[in-house]
């Protein structure tokens, strides 16, 4: 199997894009960064880090904020016109740890028809507040997949097929903001691609910028969960069904 493709979405993320892209790159993989409307300032350093590592490191720039759902569809289907068979996704924060990079290829490599999920490892740096209210939406997804199969649906570090993902994208409006990491994996799985957990280190910086709006994003995700249950509803015989012949 090729390599995947590194695609990170950034949105005002200046100080850490540099040290992520700089891993991405002691890898040997290659890079889309997807620049989501950013201020003058990180386009700058954008544009530095696009010209300092030349034709490996792909910069797309979206011409306004799409959120992180946005620029991943973007980021995505640019991945799949290169070519590329893979595509691994990581933030451009600095709370996913690079150096477990290798361990999602190797996995993708043993399972290339399925999504390679990180499943958070914590460390102490993580708000109680959003640590908790993560579990509503994990209650959530296994209700419309009525499968335990997705163990932590909004890591935003994974590998995904492109094949079976761009498929879908191209088919279905998916959330654009930060309701899309979820609904991709669930409708995904309505598919039939299967979703292997790969625990994963998350550490939350303190100076990290973080662009979860608690209004406007937890009512996008109530809506995602609701037009899913929907969904799960008129797939319910066919997703019990398989759960039957032994399927997840």
């Amino acid at each position: 199997m090729p390599d995947p493709v590194v695609v990170i979405p950034v949105y005002n993320h200046p100080a850490t894009i540099g040290a992520m892209v700089a891993a991405v790159r002691g890898h040997g993989l290659r890079c889309i960064l997807v620049d989501d409307g950013s201020d003058a300032g990180c386009a700058a350093v954008l544009d530095a880090l696009a010209a300092q590592h030349g034709q490996p490191v792909t910069l797309l720039r979206l011409a306004s904020n799409q959120g992180k759902g946005g620029a991943m569809l973007a980021g995505l289907r640019e991945a799949r016109r290169q070519g590329f068979e893979h595509a691994l996704q990581i933030d451009a924060d600095g709370q996913h740890d690079p150096a477990d990079i290798p361990r999602f290829v190797a996995l993708s490599r043993r399972h290339p028809d399925a999504v390679i999920c990180g499943c958070p490892v914590y460390d102490d740096s993580v708000p109680r507040g959003r640590l908790y209210a993560r579990y509503l939406t994990h209650v959530w997804v296994w209700i419309n997949t009525l499968s335990l199969a997705i163990r932590d649906s909004m890591c935003g570090f994974r590998i995904y097929p492109l094949a079976s993902t761009v498929a879908l994208i191209d088919e279905v409006a998916i959330g654009r903001r930060m309701d899309f990491d979820s609904e991709v994996l669930v409708r995904l799985h309505w598919r039939g691609v299967a979703v292997v957990n790969l625990p994963t280190r998350v550490h939350y910086p303190q100076d990290g910028v973080s662009h979860f709006r608690a209004w406007r994003d937890n009512l996008l995700i109530s809506r995602m969960h609701a037009t899913l249950f929907a969904g799960m509803l008129l797939r319910a015989p066919a997703l019990l069904a398989r759960r039957l012949r032994g399927g997840r």
